[in-house]
């Protein structure tokens, strides 16, 4: 357990600190507002669509470095997958951190987005970590209103 511990925190800082894909694509399609007012967290995603695929996706914004971690993870794991399959990732991603199921079976198929697991333990961070695939999934419903964990 300390060694998934260990590898969730460094995750998290390098991710919170540096976050990948943290821009505004050059080309994007379809965008959402996401706001966590409990820790303020505020990011906005944008998302290049071509037909069901998800070709770039990119987020600005602030927040905690679990937010940004976990924005900056969801970019890089959903590139180039299907909003069926962003759609069944995140179902998978909140059951993890939600404690929906049994940790190893929630986290099967998510690489790196597994060291989330130990946020379940956290109620209030699990807002943080979902923040970006509410904003995400909003983003790819066309949905307009900011999202907010509230």
């Amino acid at each position: 357990m300390s060694e998934l511990r260990d590898l969730y925190q460094e995750l998290v800082l390098d991710h919170g600190q540096r976050p990948r894909n943290f821009r505004r694509p050059a080309r994007w399609s379809r965008h959402a507002e996401g706001l966590n007012p409990l820790c303020g967290d505020r990011i906005i995603v944008f998302v290049d669509l071509d037909a069901e695929r998800i070709v770039d996706l990119g987020f600005e914004g602030s927040g905690c470095a679990i937010c940004k971690a976990s924005a900056s993870l969801m970019t890089l794991h959903l590139k180039g997958h299907t909003r069926a399959e962003a759609d069944r990732q995140f179902a998978r991603f909140r059951r993890m951190v939600t404690g929906d199921g049994p940790p190893a079976e929630s986290s099967a198929g998510l690489g790196k987005l597994a060291v989330f697991a130990g946020v379940r333990e956290f109620p209030v961070r699990v807002k943080c970590a979902t923040l970006a695939w509410h904003t995400l999934e909003a983003a790819l419903a066309g949905r307009e209103e900011v999202v907010s964990t509230e």
